[in-house]
């Protein structure tokens, strides 16, 4: 249809029906990243419970996600940073903390969302983080700091576990972090555990979202010219399969380079990750507000 799917993310339009009430215009008109900026700073939850929208990011180990958590704190800031510990080396995941991490929008206060990062999920039952853990989080239980135990999940017992969580504590978005090339090699087991996850935050109804991460690492042409990202077929199908293997429509799959080997910011790569963070607040934002 004309002027639609005009967005600088995906202009791979998903099967007619799949746009659901959760979905704005702001998603299929293209946003600077001036735009997406003053949005940003100006956002501030509806819900007065809410004091930070709380995004939970997941997925296979080495996937990205604290490289992404790092990208957006590039592009808020214009500076490429390194908050968030990565390690593209060990194979393991470099996450084993329940982590919360704010972003500095001045001196004297923070943007109104955070993140959380997780352990990575792993094919072999005592490695990775378990998916009990998970669903725990999704609905608040874990505290800030906790270490994760690969070889059984958080209990009541432990000193992780927060018995009483507000709605604050509560995950309002679901973020699937999964680089784009290993769409095809994922580990049957690992894609069973994203599924399950899927599952417990749909019975929450807790909206969810995927990035794709690595487009350049993925396709020449994107890494040579990163406006070639939206003219990949190669891109275009991997989208199109991993929505098929998790059930996520194509329109909240987002193809995004993080801020990887970059020593400067660009308008280009900052535009891809600001349009996908606002996307994950106008979802959660919505969420918080039928609560």
């Amino acid at each position: 249809q004309p002027g639609q799917n005009r967005g600088f993310n995906h202009r791979f339009k998903g099967p007619e029906g799949e746009t659901g009430p959760q979905i704005t215009k702001n998603r299929t008109q293209p946003k600077s990243t001036e735009d997406n900026l003053n949005f940003m700073k100006s956002y501030q939850p509806r819900n007065k419970e809410v004091k930070h929208l709380r995004i939970l990011l997941h997925g296979p180990v080495g996937a990205g996600k604290s490289s992404f958590i790092n990208s957006v704190d590039s592009a808020l800031r214009g500076i490429v940073t390194d908050r968030a510990e990565t390690d593209a080396t060990s194979g393991k995941s470099f996450t084993l903390k329940y982590k919360t991490y704010k972003i500095e929008k001045d001196h004297q206060s923070f943007y109104s969302f955070v993140f959380n990062d997780i352990m990575g999920l792993e094919n072999n039952a005592d490695n990775g983080v378990h998916v009990e853990d998970i669903k725990l989080a999704l609905r608040g239980h874990v505290k800030d700091g906790y270490k994760f135990n690969p070889y059984g999940p958080l209990t009541k017992n432990d000193q992780g576990y927060n018995s009483n969580p507000s709605l604050d504590d509560k995950v309002h978005v679901l973020v699937c972090v999964v680089p784009v090339s290993s769409v095809s090699r994922l580990d049957d087991k690992v894609v069973q555990k994203l599924r399950e996850v899927r599952l417990a935050a749909s019975d929450l109804g807790i909206p969810q979202l995927a990035i794709l991460t690595k487009v350049d690492q993925a396709c020449p042409e994107v890494r040579s010219n990163i406006h070639n990202l939206h003219k990949s077929k190669k891109l275009k199908g991997q989208v199109e399969k991993f929505s098929a293997m998790l059930g996520i429509p194509i329109k909240s799959i987002f193809l995004v380079k993080n801020y990887e080997s970059e020593i400067s910011t660009s308008d280009d790569i900052s535009r891809l990750i600001l349009t996908t963070l606002r996307q994950m607040v106008t979802f959660g934002e919505d969420y918080i507000n039928d609560m």
